[in-house]
């Protein structure tokens, strides 16, 4: 009787149209997390100005989101695996769309930051959910690319906030930033009609008839005997307790390693996102020049994530991370000296590529260290656990634009995060990556 490792079939297989959407709705959901992530640092200068709230103050309702983006991330990405990705995914889709535009109605920063909260719960859970997604089903010489490109998703919503923000914010108050994000609650009949069920999640039921369609539609070229039995390698068994198998087999060092790369690498992002329109304008920029500089951060984010992903496809992913983390330190101290708008412009466009792009190939780093089986829990803790320099971040940068101090000190103090997340990715033992085990196993296949 012949036995199919889903998995390996799933690595083996070639790109196709079944992987085609995957990767869609992974990067339609991204592009609607991005916005709603983002819209509060496109509205930020508005909103203090209306409810009348110092610095302080609206870093820690910037920051609100955050605390739920941290739950979310640590619980939803866990659940995920337990009663299913599309599931999971739609409460995710829920929640963010219609809690986000909820925070439009509130004119108070209490109830503002409630709604913030609750929207954060979905935002932070469905990014390692979306990772797992297409890291689980993408043939192994592309996934680090398709999930980067996925995550250039979330960069492509920081830009349509930004695109859209001085129209509505102008025309007609910062409100409509928040109401619009409503809308993708109308896709979540779509998604759990189309979107795949996890193969690790088909593996644990056994569901040997849903499986036998998925690996048609995964490799179709592949042809396997009426009777195969699909299922996955021994090492993917899904645990009793899968938290405590991201410490086992001598991975602990390393999950606390990338825990921390998490933590350095969202603080910059989330520094950048709540903060970067407001220290433009600070700087003298008007409300659509310093959105101009929101979108050339995202398009270098981008830009950073497909060409860290496309690095990391032919060189060591470990080594791409550590360099783009020491890019992300140096260009942030660069711009916190740099005075012509030109040179800015460029600026920022390295930062967006070396900060956000950075985090961006974090995830895939942490979807590729993880075996499949506990693959959105190793995401969810890293991304959940990550979200302590998230919530972090807005707070302490709002707490240092309220000390009034030169605008390169507070460009500095996030460049000291980059640093100390190469350094984390450095002690990283690679040897343990899933990735590197899948390799072994092919090259005495082969």
């Amino acid at each position: 009787m012949q036995q199919v490792d889903v998995h390996a079939l799933a690595g083996r297989s070639r790109f196709n149209g079944f992987h085609g959407l995957v990767l869609f709705w992974c990067v339609l959901i991204l592009i609607i997390d991005g916005y709603d992530l983002a819209v509060v640092g496109a509205a930020l200068p508005s909103i203090m100005k209306d409810m009348g709230v110092d610095a302080t103050s609206a870093g820690v309702m910037a920051g609100s989101a955050l605390l739920g983006t941290m739950l979310g991330a640590i619980s939803l990405g866990t659940l995920a695996d337990r009663i299913g990705r599309p599931r999971m995914i739609a409460v995710c889709v829920a929640l963010f769309s219609l809690f986000t535009a909820a925070a439009g109605l509130t004119n108070d920063p209490i109830s503002f930051s409630v709604a913030r909260f609750i929207a954060g719960l979905g935002i932070g859970g469905v990014l390692p959910i979306v990772t797992a997604q297409m890291g689980e089903f993408a043939p192994s010489n592309l996934r680090t690319r398709l999930v980067t490109l996925v995550f250039a998703g979330y960069s492509v919503g920081g830009i349509l906030v930004a695109l859209t923000a001085k129209q509505l914010i102008e025309g007609y108050g910062w409100q409509w930033v928040f109401y619009v994000a409503g809308l993708p609650v109308l896709l979540i009949p779509l998604i759990l009609k189309t979107m795949p069920e996890s193969l690790s999640f088909l593996v644990k039921k056994g569901d040997q008839r849903q499986l036998r369609a998925m690996a048609a539609r995964i490799a179709p070229e592949q042809l396997h005997a009426v009777d195969a039995i699909y299922g996955g390698s021994p090492t993917d068994k899904v645990r009793a307790a899968p938290i405590r198998s991201l410490f086992e087999e001598g991975r602990g060092l390393s999950t606390v390693m990338i825990w921390v790369a998490f933590m350095t690498g969202l603080f910059m992002v989330y520094a950048l996102n709540s903060w970067l329109t407001k220290l433009m304008a600070m700087a003298g920029y008007s409300l659509g020049s310093a959105l101009n500089f929101v979108i050339v951060f995202n398009v270098g984010a981008i830009v950073g994530a497909i060409g860290g992903g496309l690095l990391s496809d032919k060189f060591n992913i470990k080594h791409v991370l550590i360099g783009f983390y020491a890019v992300g330190a140096i260009s942030l101290t660069a711009l916190a000296y740099t005075k012509s708008t030109e040179l800015l412009f460029l600026a920022v466009f390295i930062v967006g590529a070396s900060t956000l792009g950075t985090q961006l190939l974090a995830y895939a780093y942490a979807g590729d260290f993880y075996s499949p089986a506990t693959r959105s829990t190793g995401v969810g803790f890293a991304s959940g656990v990550g979200r302590i320099g998230a919530i972090v971040a807005p707070v302490l940068i709002g707490w240092l634009v309220s000390l009034k101090l030169p605008m390169e000190q507070n460009f500095m103090a996030i460049a000291v995060a980059g640093l100390l997340g190469a350094i984390a990715v450095t002690f990283v033992n690679q040897s343990r990556a899933d990735s590197t085990r899948a390799s072994a196993v092919n090259a005495l296949a082969s």
